[in-house]
């Protein structure tokens, strides 16, 4: 299996890349307090779906999971924390909630797949 075949690191990349823009436009304060815990636990998401997947033992690759289950909930947090600080807008919240739900039920999904025949 490609790692981009992945439906879940499809949408990790996607949501990254829809926070990275979003914070892009922050002000500097904003994009040096909340902006880089914020990118850094989107980017996680993905970067430890791949990792697991590269480890080819499907006990690493579901603890990898786990570890990107942890930074999707980490992303909620500060995507919380940046909302509740009017540096994203109601609509920009809800948007980006709904895909991180989706996501999170995708990994858990992934995560009862991993090792079974």
């Amino acid at each position: 299996m490609k790692l981009e075949d992945l439906t879940i690191y499809q949408m990790a990349m996607d949501i990254g890349e829809r926070v990275w823009q979003m914070v892009d436009s922050w002000s500097h304060f904003a994009k040096n307090t909340i902006g880089n815990q914020l990118v850094n636990a989107v980017d996680s998401v993905a970067a430890n779906i791949s990792e697991g997947l590269g480890r080819y033992h499907y006990k690493e690759t579901k603890n990898f999971g786990y570890y990107a289950r942890g930074s999707l909930f980490e992303t909620k947090t500060w995507l919380t924390k940046a909302h509740s600080r009017k540096l994203i807008s109601d609509i920009e919240y809800k948007d980006l909630e709904g895909s991180i739900e989706t996501l999170g039920v995708k990994i858990n999904r992934y995560l009862k797949s991993i090792g079974k025949s």
